[in-house]
Formats: structure tokens, C-alpha cells, sequence
């Protein structure tokens, strides 16, 4: 595996000057981003069809072990308070169990059984959207839960570091990026996993995107949760709605602190009314603006 080898270069890393060695280790972290980019179209292809297919029950569900889950679980968490996605739909396999976030467990990772049976166990299916993340591509309980996940028809997406690995092989929508060997052989938190965060990053953003939770370049679907977003929430119900700031502060009261909805109140619409027009819209205020445009 090209993440496990030995970078002849860095040998001596321990006796170069510090300034030298952060040097390399910035570069190693500029070509991880670089290696992504013959990625864009497999990522857009998974974030499009795992879009298409979580309908209005489908559950994103992250797996990983050790570094690689750990990331996948911080990207996860990110959903709900950037785009106010339901925790209730998400899941986050970790080999180990969660407690593996903080703690290194032996063996865990080569525990096939335990990633067949967390599949079993959430009840996952069709409309939900397995990602598995390995920087070796060959994890065994990250393989494991993509198997398993096929099998009873989800949608499976792939991410590893090494080329022809089972977990690419496995998944549906397969997702490389080749950071080769790390400048501290075998230390895959670095490169493959500075990847591994910007792939994460690309897909959900991506998905969500594609979900409407996105407009005009705005966290829209937002959670308010203190007093900077609580501005920022006003500041798009003005901004989109074209109102002042009083209206668009009455407005978001009004609506709960929802901005779409608070956009929807301040251009005249009551909220009953307005949360009937989402609902009928999956959550889309694109498709809300363009029915409230029409009657104009």
C-alpha cells in the first residue's frame, strides 16, 4: 500500500531543522488537496445519486475506523447546525463503538463480524447512503459494513487512499484520491487524511446542495443556536426578501428562527401558510420563491 510506504526523502526527517520539516509537511498537505482533483466527477455522480435517493426517510450513514471514522463522524455531526439535516437521519458506524472516537481499541478494525452486524443492527435499506472511509481501502470492518450495506440495498459510496483497494471495489460510487507515502511513514492522519476531510467535505456539502438546502450561496436551512447566528439568520431574511432590518427581524420571530420560512413571512406570506409551501416543496425555498414569483 502506497500509504504504508517508506519515503526514502524523509529518513532523516528527525534531524532536519523544524522550520525545514513543517516545510514538507505543508507540501505534503498541498498535494493531498491536489490529488482530488481528477475526483470532482465521482463526486458529484455520488452526491447526485445519494440525493436522489434519500427521499424523505433516507439516512446519510458514516463508517470508518480509527482516523478515517473519526473524520467521517466530525463531518456527519457538521450537518445539522450548517444545514439543519435531522440527526435522527444520521448514523455513525466507528470500529470500536463511539467511544473509539477518543480511545484507540485493538482490534477493532479487523472485527468483520461487528461491521456486518452495526448494518443489521440500524436497520439500514434502500434509501439510506452508506460512506465508508479508509485510508488503505481494505479496513476490514469498514469492507465488511459496505457489503453488507449492498446487499440490502443501499446506495454505497467508497473513499480510500490506495489504488485497486476492496473498499472501491465494493462501493457503487468509488472515490481516490492517491496521496502516496507520508512523509512520517504510515501516519495516514496526515495526508490521506487532510483527503479524506476535503473529499467528506466536497460530498456532504454536495448532497445538501443538490437536497435545496442551499440558496443563493447561503446556509438557508441553518439551526439559530446563539446570538452571531442569530444576526447572520436576520441578515439573510433581509438580504434574500428585499425588507428592511426590522421586517426581516420580525420576520424570523415569527418564524421560529427558521430562515426559510422567515423569508417566506417577510415577503407577506403568513406561516402557516409558508411551512405548507416548504413541506409541498421538500424544504426548497428555490421552488417556494419561483411559486411565490408566479403569483406576483
Amino acid at each position: 500500500m502506497k500509504t504504508e510506504a517508506l519515503d526514502p526523502r524523509y529518513v532523516d526527517l528527525d534531524l532536519w531543522p523544524t522550520e525545514l520539516a513543517v516545510e514538507a509537511m505543508l507540501e505534503g498537505q498541498m498535494a493531498a488537496i491536489a490529488a482530488i482533483q481528477s475526483q470532482t466527477i465521482a463526486i458529484a455522480r455520488a452526491a447526485e445519486a445519494a440525493a436522489g435517493r434519500l427521499g424523505e426517510t433516507g439516512r446519510l450513514v458514516f463508517v470508518g475506523a480509527g482516523t478515517s471514522g473519526r473524520l467521517a463522524v466530525q463531518d456527519g455531526t457538521e450537518l445539522y447546525p450548517t444545514y439543519g439535516w435531522p440527526m435522527s437521519r444520521m448514523v455513525f458506524l466507528m470500529a470500536g463503538g463511539t467511544s473509539a472516537l477518543t480511545e484507540a481499541y485493538e482490534g477493532a478494525e479487523d472485527d468483520v463480524e461487528a461491521g456486518r452486524a452495526d448494518i443489521g443492527n440500524c436497520g439500514i435499506g434502500p434509501s439510506d447512503i452508506v460512506i465508508g472511509v479508509a485510508a488503505s481501502g481494505r479496513t476490514p470492518y469498514t469492507v465488511a459494513a459496505i457489503e453488507q450495506a449492498r446487499a440490502v440495498g443501499a446506495l454505497t459510496i467508497g473513499i480510500a487512499n490506495n489504488p485497486g483497494s476492496v473498499l472501491l471495489e465494493k462501493a457503487e460510487h468509488a472515490i481516490l484520491a492517491v496521496t502516496g507515502s507520508e512523509i512520517v511513514a504510515g501516519s495516514t492522519r496526515m495526508k490521506a487524511g487532510t483527503a479524506q476531510k476535503a473529499i467528506l467535505n466536497l460530498l456532504s456539502t454536495a448532497i445538501m446542495i443538490r437536497l435545496g438546502l442551499v440558496y443563493q450561496g447561503r446556509m438557508v436551512a441553518m439551526r439559530i443556536s446563539n446570538e452571531k447566528l442569530l444576526q447572520r439568520g436576520r441578515g439573510m431574511v433581509q438580504d434574500i426578501a428585499g425588507v428592511d432590518a426590522d421586517v426581516a427581524a420580525r420576520a424570523l420571530e415569527a418564524a421560529d428562527n427558521e430562515i426559510r420560512l422567515g423569508v417566506i413571512v417577510a415577503l407577506g406570506v403568513s406561516a402557516e401558510e409558508g411551512q405548507e409551501l416548504l413541506d409541498a416543496h421538500k424544504g426548497s425555498l428555490r421552488e417556494v420563491m419561483q411559486v411565490l414569483e408566479k403569483r406576483d
